[in-house]
């Protein structure tokens, strides 16, 4: 069976202050959200200001390989 190639596809968005900073020393994880993009709309990766609770703060999540 051949794969298709769907238009929207499942992305997983991960916070870029957690990455950064190594993770807190009170709170351990780096903190992801799952969502979908349509491929022909946004052909670059995807960046959205999101809550981390890791970092208590609303930060850029941006989107990294499965």
């Amino acid at each position: 069976m051949v794969k298709s190639k769907d238009v929207r596809v499942t992305i997983i968005l991960e916070c870029t202050s957690c990455v950064r900073n190594g993770v807190n020393k009170e709170s351990t994880g780096i903190f992801r959200y799952i969502t979908q993009k349509n491929r022909h709309n946004t052909p670059s990766r995807l960046e959205l200001k999101k809550f981390c609770p890791y970092c208590y703060k609303y930060t850029i999540h941006g989107e990294i390989k499965k």
